[in-house]
């Protein structure tokens, strides 16, 4: 039963993708509930039929107080069957619908609406260009990912459970009020104005105090997580209280935001204990005083009474689901500024995927400065032959890696183009592009998985052995036998923990480099590729990457410029232009800035007189 209920919308359903999702909050939420509109439609019937048969059962419960007035004997002769077919509907028939309507709403709503909205947020997200991670934290993106599903299935919830309920049965106690008698509809219309004021009151303040509360959350997320990732540098500076004042400062605030939340709610508890006073002695009192006047029965009183008292222990429960239905609202309006952000990095709707067959690379007039008038690149023009080994060279802010995160389009250039085998990369698809460039970065950072999966995310389709071929290629399997995690898994099938935090930065970039090398592609981009390995593992990595590097186009930035002096030739940059092209050694004889770097090296590294310019 729960499975026919469950599958009756699949949240991974087929959708077209959108790189401008809706803004708005109501378009927002119509959007992502559009596989559920059939679903939602016979929750809505089900949740009136439910609140009809409730009041059903108080205006039955009247007409027996009214029969209970006759001959016991002979009311059994006359309403037997009616009493048996009410039981056998209140035993069987009233369960069989309550729990069509219950079913509905837990297992065919809540479970997949809200898997749908995180699927495709995360789809979405990832679909984000690289600058646009990094002008935000990782945790406050992720803890936005994670609450607003939830937050948009319980607006869903109580739209059903509550709204439509509530607005269902009101109706229907007014239609059993007038029935009995009109005049029991004055206090009660008094009370529906008085109520309705009151729910606007407390809606209009929810909303922005629950924006904000969850605004303040979010920012005690990303301040957290930001801690923990970089835990290494809060030990090694020693700033465990500045971090936790830090922490604190967003910690208070989400208090003191929570604070106003909670008061609004407390001014509407008191109030509407007072206001369904009005509602108790309003309605049962003129029902007393229509039954003494002789204009009403007992039943009438009975079933008032039952239906006041009833909304009364409603009342309370709506409004803590009107309350719950904005402030949800608000936790997923602030979820939207994440998720509803439109990717500005996109292909284009006629983009091929790259065609391969050289590896020729032409940069024309290639200039960027992320949005500043200073830093990036300024410029530029450069030809790369296919197979050529190029290395480049500059001090740091130079525009080196600039370069690099325009070839892999992380970035759109704000003039000129680059060509990869005469094709405009900013008109191929970006995954063709990337599937032919591989790249060893100087942060090799991990996924917190396997071993094994680290290194076939190069090439998910590799055989075992090919993957054990390229990490020992990569001077790394031996390393890999021997490790070991604390839930006992061994060698390739231990994991590596966040970012790789498990394993010493060579052990992270001889895995890193065995990723590159399973994945085989043929364009190589080498960013301090050997940075963390200690001298004897380096000279046997170096010989690697010279392996590598056969019949591929290298682009290889280095500060150690041994490493790259064997180099078909060697690009200079300075303050984002090229000032230097040539070999080592004629750029040796040029005697200009190549040669002052290698003449100023101290340990073979590039001294560095500037600071990075950041992307």
């Amino acid at each position: 039963m729960f499975r026919f209920f469950e599958n009756l919308v699949d949240p991974y359903v087929s959708y077209s993708e959108s790189d401008t999702p809706p803004r708005r909050l109501w378009p927002f939420l119509r959007e992502y509930s559009v596989p559920f509109k059939k679903v939602f439609l016979l929750t809505g019937i089900m949740s009136i039929i439910v609140a009809a048969i409730e009041i059903g059962l108080i205006y039955y419960m009247g007409r027996l107080v009214d029969l209970l007035g006759g001959d016991p004997a002979q009311m059994w002769a006359d309403h037997g069957a009616e009493f048996i077919g009410v039981a056998l509907f209140v035993l069987i028939l009233r369960p069989l619908l309550q729990g069509f309507d219950v079913a509905l709403l837990n297992n065919a709503i809540l479970p997949n609406f809200g898997t749908l909205i995180r699927w495709r947020a995360h789809r979405h997200v990832l679909r984000q260009s690289v600058g646009w991670f990094e002008n935000d934290f990782a945790g406050r993106i992720a803890n936005r990912i994670m609450q607003t599903p939830p937050a948009a299935g319980e607006v869903v919830f109580q739209v059903f459970d509550a709204m439509s309920y509530a607005l269902a049965y009101m109706i229907g106690a007014a239609i059993l009020l007038s029935a009995s008698d009109w005049r029991l509809l004055v206090p009660l219309l008094i009370w529906f104005a008085l109520y309705g004021a009151l729910v606007k009151w407390t809606v209009t303040r929810v909303g922005p105090a629950s924006k904000a509360a969850s605004d303040a959350r979010s920012m005690v997320t990303g301040r957290v997580v930001d801690a923990y990732t970089n835990i290494h540098s809060v030990k090694m500076f020693a700033h465990h209280d500045m971090e936790v004042s830090f922490a604190k400062e967003a910690i208070e605030k989400s208090r003191v935001t929570f604070q106003k939340e909670m008061r609004i709610f407390t001014i509407m508890d008191v109030v509407l204990v007072a206001l369904n006073g009005v509602l108790i002695v309003g309605v049962v009192g003129w029902a007393l005083a229509l039954w003494i006047a002789g204009e009403a029965s007992v039943g009438v009183v009975a079933a008032a009474s039952a239906l006041t008292l009833r909304l009364n222990s409603m009342t309370g429960w709506i409004m803590w689901a009107l309350s719950s239905f904005f402030r949800e609202l608000g936790v997923v309006a602030e979820g939207m500024e994440t998720i509803a952000q439109p990717v500005t990095l996109t292909d284009q709707k006629d983009a091929a995927p790259l065609t391969l067959e050289h590896g020729r690379i032409e940069i024309k007039g290639l200039s960027h400065h992320y949005g500043r008038l200073s830093g990036g690149l300024n410029d530029i023009s450069l030809t790369i032959k296919p197979g050529e080994r190029i290395g480049l060279v500059g001090r740091s802010g130079a525009g080196k890696s600039t370069l690099v995160k325009l070839l892999l389009r992380f970035y759109d250039p704000e003039s000129g183009q680059i060509l990869i085998d005469g094709q405009d990369i900013t008109t191929v698809r970006q995954d063709s592009l990337r599937r032919q460039i591989g790249m060893v970065q100087q942060d090799s950072s991990l996924l917190h998985r396997s071993v094994r999966d680290n290194i076939v995310y190069g090439n998910p389709d590799a055989s075992e052995a090919q993957m054990i071929a390229a990490s020992q290629q990569a001077q790394a399997h031996e390393f890999i036998q021997d490790l070991s995690d604390p839930e006992g898994r061994r060698g390739y099938d231990s994991r590596v923990g966040e970012r790789g935090v498990k394993l010493s930065g060579g052990q992270r970039q001889r895995i890193t480099l065995a990723r590159v090398i399973l994945k085989d592609a043929p364009i190589l981009l080498l960013d301090e590729a050997t940075s963390a390995l200690d001298s004897e593992v380096e000279a046997a990595i170096q010989e690697t990457l010279y392996g590598m590097m056969a019949g591929k186009t290298v682009i290889a930035i280095a500060h150690r410029l041994s490493t790259i002096a064997e180099m078909d030739r060697i690009i200079v940059l300075d303050q984002g232009v090229i000032v230097e092209d040539g070999t080592h050694d004629a750029l040796l004889a040029q005697g200009g800035l190549y040669a002052d770097f290698w003449n100023r090296q101290s340990g073979g590294f590039l001294a560095m007189d500037m600071e990075e310019t950041p992307a």
